[in-house]
Parts: structure tokens; C-alpha cells; sequence
């Protein structure tokens, strides 16, 4: 049999990449192969249509081993297991106690648990953790970081309490004071000192970290995928490099940090970051000299993001976060937590938050990605992306290590810059649909309502009013600014309707319609399509008898020369009229007096928020 195959390929001869790329070219037919196929991402580097063989035996990625030092490959030898997280509000430690022992028959294996730093306490922390086998389930926590230390003294109470063997125990505390300095602009700068009271009370705890680096709160704020792994790995480097000035150990300091990060729906690139992050984080440590390369572990939660979720079409959010799951699954995490589809808008119900358990248990049960390590090695593609995400990352945490490390540029105030920009940029996209949002800028569901549903207020502090010391970032979701639309729509209490006037060449008059469609029902318009009109009288006729508030002419380009003027002025001015398109005769229209043009170049939210103010909707 492999004499056969021998035979068989060597009939084939394989082409070379000058070959393919001379066949590109003649498909092209003189097309700019760089304009047309060379992805320009958002990351700051560039990435080919096609990757072969010759490509990747230039990377040293695919030379190291699952497991092993610098751990690009993942920390396992053996599967790709990760643990099933859920978190938990807290506040009442009886009710959060059976919800956990609920959900642990549920298939979570980890927990996340929230409260208040006045419910740090020894009987509030025997009730919350009553019943709940500490050795075989991860347990996280996030409290107040000025009583973190005293928070951390009770939990070893209560593990020696149990006799618990210190070997078993699987967790963290949530303390990250810096994220407070960047979020919100705080000087929380004092509670830095804790640091090493946190790890010397958990030292005996080798499974156990106390200290987090929460760049998922980047994510969330619309932070593109190098700016996160960047500044993550500098925000790690600032803690473990005052661990040690401490007189931590380097071993102990690194073994002590974990990584909260997010997940965009980028699904390929997402796979590299942490692959890449891993590979990255473990250079850093070894700098450090470590007692042993298992220090040198990079521990990361993964969390989806909610920059990307929607409140209107909002089931549209498990098809981001699944993606977004997957690509954390196969890149090698240590847990995930899935945001409910309705977090945004609601406080998750039961079945939203059974749907985002099963949706890692989809993953691990039947699709199996738990068995597999790093499924994504010798990937041409995600081999070159993990290199390239590396490289531009370096060179951030790079940048911020000259301005003085982390913190000293979160003082400055150049990370927040750096984040806002982009956020105001993603939002700048949105409006223009370059960057699309399925179910809110594109494809939009025609007759949704809110249903009084309302956005939830955000999280990371943006809008406060509190004067800081330091900059704060300033960010909403993505979908926002939509959704404020669509919400003024229906608020007036009359929805506008429009009607697309189709007229002339069929294919031109169907997609410009469908355009037209889409871009209207942006703003919660109804809408009224047609098969079309054999004349424009007879289309504004028709429009009038179905109370149209706008009027859009759907035709050929061409065609416009002889349509427009004629429907514009058998209209005369009973409903707002809209030309769809960009045609050559655009200036003679204009001067004609039609001013509403829409087209693939517009800015659709400020478009809409004109024809909103047109039509009396403030």
C-alpha cells in the first residue's frame, strides 16, 4: 500500500509559491494583489491568503512541545481540559451557597463568587462555601481589595478548619487594585503594599493565586486583541517585578498571578493570543530566574466579551459567544466563564444562564476539545498569527516598559488614551458599518421591539462624574449607540414607515431595495418593499395609501437621470424621498432639490439620527 502511494504522488508535482502566486495573478486579471487579499488587520501587521510549508519551518513555534518551556503549546502533556465557571452574586451568602451547590450538579466546576467587602466575615464565609467539597471544585473570589488580606486569613481558617490538603486546593482571590487606576482613575496606589501580605498568607497553597491581572476590563472597553495582550503582559510584569523588589521569591511571586482575560469573536485570532500570550508571559518570568520552568506557567481565565453583545437581536449573542468559547477552548485556557446572552439588558435568568453552561459542555462532551492538546499546532495560519501577534505585542509591552513600566503609564494616562482611541474608532466604524454588528448596523430584525428592555448601566465606571487624579477609560458597547436610536424610534409613539419605490432594472431595483431595507430598519423604521412599478406616479400613489413617512427610490444608476426629479416632484414634499444610491447625476439631483442620498460610503447612525430629527423624532 505505501508503494502505491508513493507512486501516486509522485505523479504530482507540487507547485511553488511563485507558481500559485503567478496563478493568482492571472485570476486577479491585473487586480492590486495586495489591495485585494492581503488582510490588513486591526493588530498592526499584516496577513497573506495563503500560508505553505516553506512558511512555517521559519517559526520556532512548532518546534516546542505541549507542556513544556515556553508553553505556547499549553501546560498539559496529557488533554485540554479546562474548568467550567460560573460566578455568583453573593451578597446573601445563603442564597449564593445553594445556587453553587446547584449549579455544581449542573456541570461548573469552578465558581466565581462576588460581594461586598462588609460581608468579609468568618460566619459569612463558612455559610457561603457550607456543603461544598473545596478540594474538587476551582473557588474564586472578588471582594473589596482593601479587605482581600483579611478575606484570603479566612479562607485558610476555614480550609485548615475542614482539613483540606493545601495540595488540592484550586483558586484565586480577585485583587488587582491597578485595574481601578485604569478604569475608573483612582489612586488606589497604597493597596499595593498588600501584595506580598496576600501571597505569604497563601504560600502553602501552591494551586492557589492571589494576585490578577484583569485585562478583560480592556476588552470589554473595545480594546483591539495585541493593545490586550500587551498591556497584559506589561500589567503582570508590574506585579511581579514589585513582588520581587518586595522580596518575594520569583518563583512564589509568578505562581501567585493570574490572568482574567476576554474573547472577541476574532475566532482565529483569538486562538493565537493565548497561545502567543503563554509563549510571551514565560519569557518574562525566566528573566525573573525562577527556581523551575513551572513558574513560568502563564494561568488564564477566559471570559467573553460583552463590547460585541446586542440588546436587540439579542440571541445573536450565542452565536458570538460560542465562537468566542471555542476559540478559548482551543487555544488552551485554564477556565472559561460565557456571559449569559442577556446580560446586557437583564439580570440573566435561569434559562440564559443554563444556555451558557451548556454551551462549554457542548464543547467538552460532545465535540470533545478537552481531549486534544493545542488542536491548533502546525495550523499555517494560526502559526503565523501566534508569531505575528508575539511580535507586535512585544513591542507594546516594550513601549510601556521605556515609559517606566505599567503603572507608570497608566499615571501618565497613555494607556487609557491608547484604549479610548480605539474604542472611539470601533464606534466610528460601526456607524459606518465597516465593522459590522449582525442583527443591529446589518440585517437588523424589521419588526423586534424592546419590549422594555433597557441596556444596563456599564460596569467599568464609565460616565462617572468623580473628579480622579488619573484617566479613566470611557467606553460602551458597541451596539450602544444603535440601540439609543432604535429606543428614540419607539418612543415617539408613531414609527415611521418606509416605502421603497421600485422601479427599472429588476437586479438593481431588488438590491438597492434590500439595501435600503436594511439600512432604514437601523433606526426601527417599518418597512414596505415592493416587486416594483411601472411608473413613479404610480409608486408614490401607492405610497401615500400606506401612510409612508419616507419614500426611497430604488432603481439602476442610470436609470435615476429620469426617475428621480419626476418622483421628487409627484411627491412634493408629503414624505421625506431618498434616493438609494450614488449616481453619477447626483449633483444635477441636488440641484433639483433632493438632498437624501444613501449608499454604501454613508455613515448610517448619523444619517439616521438626521432623518430622525427630520421626521420630529427627538
Amino acid at each position: 500500500m505505501s508503494n502505491n502511494r508513493e507512486k501516486l504522488f509522485a505523479e504530482f508535482q507540487a507547485p511553488t509559491t511563485q507558481e500559485w502566486l503567478d496563478k493568482i495573478q492571472v485570476d486577479l486579471k491585473g487586480a492590486d494583489f495586495n489591495k485585494k487579499l492581503v488582510w490588513r488587520t486591526d493588530e498592526g501587521f499584516s496577513v497573506q491568503p495563503f500560508y505553505r510549508r516553506e512558511d512555517v519551518l521559519k517559526l520556532k513555534t512548532p518546534d516546542a512541545l505541549p507542556g513544556e518551556f515556553p508553553f505556547v503549546r499549553g501546560n498539559k502533556q496529557d488533554n485540554n481540559s479546562w474548568y467550567v465557571r460560573q460566578n455568583i452574586d453573593a451578597k446573601d451568602a445563603k442564597a449564593a451557597n445553594a445556587k453553587a451547590l446547584d449549579i455544581l450538579n449542573k456541570g461548573v466546576d469552578s465558581l466565581g463568587f462576588h460581594f461586598c467587602g462588609d460581608c468579609v466575615n468568618a460566619g459569612f464565609v463558612e455559610t457561603l462555601l457550607e456543603g461544598i467539597q473545596c478540594d474538587c471544585v476551582e473557588l474564586n473570589f472578588c471582594t473589596c481589595k482593601r479587605r482581600s488580606v483579611e478575606l484570603a486569613k479566612l479562607l485558610v481558617d476555614y480550609f485548615d478548619k475542614k482539613g483540606y490538603d493545601k495540595e488540592k486546593i484550586v483558586g484565586s482571590i480577585d485583587w488587582d487594585p491597578i485595574e481601578k487606576i485604569v478604569m475608573k482613575g483612582k489612586d488606589v496606589t497604597p493597596l499595593l503594599s498588600l501584595a506580598p501580605q496576600l501571597i505569604e498568607v497563601f504560600k502553602d497553597y501552591p494551586k492557589f493565586r492571589c494576585i490578577a491581572v484583569n485585562a478583560a476590563s480592556l476588552n470589554n472597553a473595545g480594546a483591539y486583541i495585541v493593545q490586550e495582550l500587551g498591556y497584559a503582559l506589561a500589567w503582570g510584569n508590574e506585579y511581579l517585578s514589585e513582588l520581587v523588589e518586595a522580596g518575594v521569591e520569583p518563583t512564589l511571586a509568578a505562581s501567585k498571578i493570574k490572568f482574567n482575560m476576554g474573547i472577541t469573536q476574532n475566532y482565529f485570532m483569538e486562538i493565537a493570543k493565548f497561545r502567543a500570550a503563554r509563549l510571551l508571559w514565560a519569557d518574562i518570568v525566566k528573566q525573573y530566574e525562577p527556581k523551575c520552568d513551572c513558574a513560568c506557567r502563564m494561568c488564564v481565565n477566559a471570559t467573553t466579551t460583552t463590547y460585541n453583545m446586542t440588546m436587540f437581536d439579542s440571541y445573536v449573542n450565542l452565536l458570538r459567544t460560542q465562537t468566542e468559547t471555542m476559540s478559548a477552548a482551543l487555544g488552551g485556557v485554564h477556565s472559561i466563564v460565557v456571559e449569559p446572552f442577556d446580560v446586557v439588558y437583564e439580570q440573566p435568568t435561569d434559562f440564559s444562564e443554563r444556555i451558557a453552561r451548556n454551551q462549554q459542555l457542548l464543547l467538552k462532551e460532545e465535540s470533545h476539545f478537552d481531549k486534544v492538546v493545542d488542536p491548533a499546532a502546525g495550523s499555517y495560519f494560526i502559526e503565523e498569527l501566534t508569531t505575528s501577534l508575539a511580535d507586535a505585542a512585544w513591542k507594546l509591552f516594550l513601549k510601556v516598559e521605556d515609559e517606566g513600566g505599567f503603572l507608570a503609564a497608566v499615571k501618565q494616562g497613555t494607556v487609557q488614551d491608547d484604549i479610548n482611541a480605539t474604542n472611539t474608532k470601533r464606534h466610528g466604524d460601526a456607524a459606518k458599518r465597516k465593522e459590522f454588528i449582525l442583527g443591529t448596523n446589518q440585517f437588523p430584525n424589521f419588526t423586534e421591539t424592546s419590549d422594555g428592555r433597557r441596556p444596563v448601566s456599564c460596569s467599568c465606571g464609565c460616565g462617572s462624574k468623580e473628579e480622579t487624579p488619573f484617566k479613566a477609560i470611557e467606553s460602551s458597547r458597541l451596539a450602544a449607540d444603535f440601540e439609543q436610536l432604535r429606543l428614540q424610534t419607539e418612543a415617539s409613539g408613531k414609527v415611521p414607515t418606509a416605502f421603497m419605490l421600485t422601479i427599472g432594472n429588476l437586479a438593481w431595483r431588488q438590491a438597492r431595495a434590500q439595501f435600503s431595507s436594511n439600512f432604514l430598519a437601523c433606526a426601527g423604521y417599518k418597512i414596505i418593499d415592493n416587486l416594483g412599478f411601472d411608473t413613479v406616479e404610480e409608486g408614490v400613489e401607492s405610497a401615500m395609501k400606506a401612510g409612508a413617512d419616507i419614500v426611497v427610490l430604488c432603481s439602476s444608476d442610470d436609470e435615476y437621470a429620469t426617475y428621480a426629479v419626476p418622483a421628487f416632484n409627484c411627491l412634493a414634499g408629503r414624505a421625506l424621498f431618498i434616493v438609494a444610491g450614488a449616481p453619477a447625476c447626483m449633483d444635477e439631483l441636488k440641484a433639483a432639490g433632493i438632498e437624501n442620498f444613501i449608499h454604501v460610503k454613508c455613515d448610517v447612525l448619523a444619517t439616521l439620527k438626521e432623518y430622525n430629527a427630520k421626521l420630529g423624532i427627538n
